[in-house]
């Protein structure tokens, strides 16, 4: 089977995660540190934060800009449900905001036009949480002035696109945006095996991120509300959670960052060679935003009718070929349904859902093996 998605782990991998079992630390320690000091160098961001998981980074961003029950969260709802589900952890209530058809991001028209909206009904968002999908960035630049305007913080959940750039400069650098979150899943542009990162460049937020991936708990005096016994005194100031990264996670990732330029231009190499050979199929291919440059964790393509994607998935996978869908829209799966929200009330990302399929694309895909997939891919078309 040739995967949608692949991780790439080469030798020096292997020796940076051994290296750290044969060490004195384990779990969190010096390499999440010095992990954290590379990303947040290669984003030009002022602070990163690992946790276990993007969900994790998700859910302690919001609880950072304070979320919590009462307030609202806006997101895309063509996205993985962890966008969401990180307000519902909070005790807040999720809407969401239609895509753009062309690059499948949220849809800066559609944001605008239900926080004028929500302005009127007095329901206004605390948090938008826009995503980057498949690599490429949404439109930040238009939704910081409507954050400026309307007063909401923003999450850029960018799981899929570390690597990726935005008016030149790298996705990450927050410039735009109160947290930005990374996914170090497998199939993501680098692997921790599980992880996430959230840069800011707000100190405080950094700090509470800190705080709150690790129980809540406080080893600095001057927050601490007694007197200090002694250096092992330590004092938990809140209810936080246990979402740590491990040194383990971290040597893999400090090793894959080595190679992170290296694994975006073999994806853009790929998704410009689909551009070509693909050109003459009935199919849409993926539009890229003048203002982006995709780190392409994704290359999706759109059927022109519907009603045949089904039978093009059973047929590729029959073929040997991992495609894949993403996503099924946020609003449609039963707990949201449960909600109040129902099919039809997003036709944008529902129309993309109906003819999405998700083709291989990774580092270590083959040009023979990529010849195969359009083969196979004209053969089920034509």
């Amino acid at each position: 089977m040739i995967p949608y998605g692949h991780q790439n782990i080469d030798e020096a991998d292997i020796r940076a995660v051994v290296e750290i079992l044969r060490s004195e630390w384990l779990t969190q320690g010096p390499t999440v540190v010095r992990f954290e000091q590379t990303v947040a160098a290669y984003c030009g961001a002022g602070h990163a934060v690992a946790f276990n998981s993007a969900t994790s980074a998700l859910h302690s961003a919001c609880r950072a800009l304070g979320l919590e029950a009462g307030d609202i969260l806006w997101t895309s709802p063509n996205t993985f449900v962890a966008s969401a589900n990180c307000a519902l952890y909070c005790g807040a209530t999720v809407d969401f905001v239609d895509i753009n058809p062309r690059t499948y991001n949220m849809s800066v028209d559609a944001l605008r036009e239900k926080l004028i909206l929500a302005e009127r009904a007095g329901r206004l968002p605390k948090i938008v949480v826009p995503v980057h999908f498949a690599g490429q960035s949404c439109e930040m630049r238009e939704i910081k002035a409507l954050a400026d305007q309307y007063g909401f913080s923003i999450i850029e959940d960018a799981s899929h696109a570390i690597g990726g750039k935005y008016l030149g400069q790298p996705v990450g650098n927050c410039r735009y945006a109160d947290i930005t979150v990374f996914s170090f899943h497998p199939v993501k542009i680098i692997t921790t095996g599980e992880g996430g990162m959230a840069l800011t460049n707000v100190p405080e937020l950094a700090q509470r991120m800190q705080r709150l991936r690790s129980h809540g708990i406080t080893r600095d005096p001057r927050l601490m509300e007694t007197e200090v016994d002694g250096d092992w005194h330590y004092q938990q100031i809140e209810l936080g959670f246990n979402f740590r990264m491990t040194d383990i996670q971290a040597a893999l990732g400090v090793s894959q960052m080595t190679r992170i330029d290296e694994f975006v231009h073999r994806r853009r190499q790929i998704a410009d060679r689909y551009n070509q050979v693909l050109a003459d199929l009935p199919l849409d291919l993926p539009w890229q935003h003048p203002d982006a440059n995709s780190a392409w964790h994704l290359y999706v393509v759109a059927l022109k009718e519907a009603g045949g994607r089904r039978q093009a998935y059973d047929a590729l996978r029959a073929h040997g070929i991992g495609v894949n869908v993403h996503y099924i829209p946020v609003h449609t799966q039963p707990h949201y349904r449960a909600m109040g929200f129902r099919p039809g009330d997003f036709p944008e990302a529902e129309g993309y859902y109906a003819r999405a399929v998700s083709i291989p694309i990774y580092p270590g895909l083959s040009e023979a093996e990529q010849d195969f997939v359009v083969e196979k891919l004209k053969q089920v078309l034509q």
